[in-house]
């Protein structure tokens, strides 16, 4: 299994879940972030003062798929999120040793796969 962590510009985020949804990824986690890279601060003007903002907002997207599943994730957030520009944002790639479903302790492969209609709540 793979952990794909991505951090990207607010903008690119619904793009990159309907399309992730599509393709049958429905689970993902999205966090609040604030961060620098390479762009450094950024000196916005306000009432007559300069102030430089040293931190960036962006999303954090966090997503467990199968091996087999990378590329196909890791492109969906590339076509949406690349601009071209400084600060689109990073993608990493991790391994996960082990995943548990806290309800049933199902481990393994078996916690990234959809709930069958009967375990969906009405």
């Amino acid at each position: 299994m793979k952990k794909i962590e991505a951090f990207i510009r607010h903008e690119a985020f619904e793009p990159i879940r309907a399309e992730l949804l599509d393709k049958g990824f429905p689970s993902l986690s999205i966090l609040e972030a604030k961060g620098s890279g390479r762009q450094k601060g950024i000196v916005e003007r306000y009432r007559g003062s300069t102030l430089t903002v040293n931190v960036r907002p962006k999303v954090k997207l966090e997503i467990v798929i199968e091996d087999k599943d990378k590329g196909v994730v890791v492109e969906t957030i590339l076509k949406h999120a690349r601009t071209g520009e400084v600060g689109d944002g990073k993608i990493f790639v991790l391994p996960v040793e082990e995943a548990i479903r806290i309800r049933t302790g199902e481990d393994g492969l078996e916690v990234l796969q959809l709930h069958g209609e009967s375990e969906m709540p009405s």
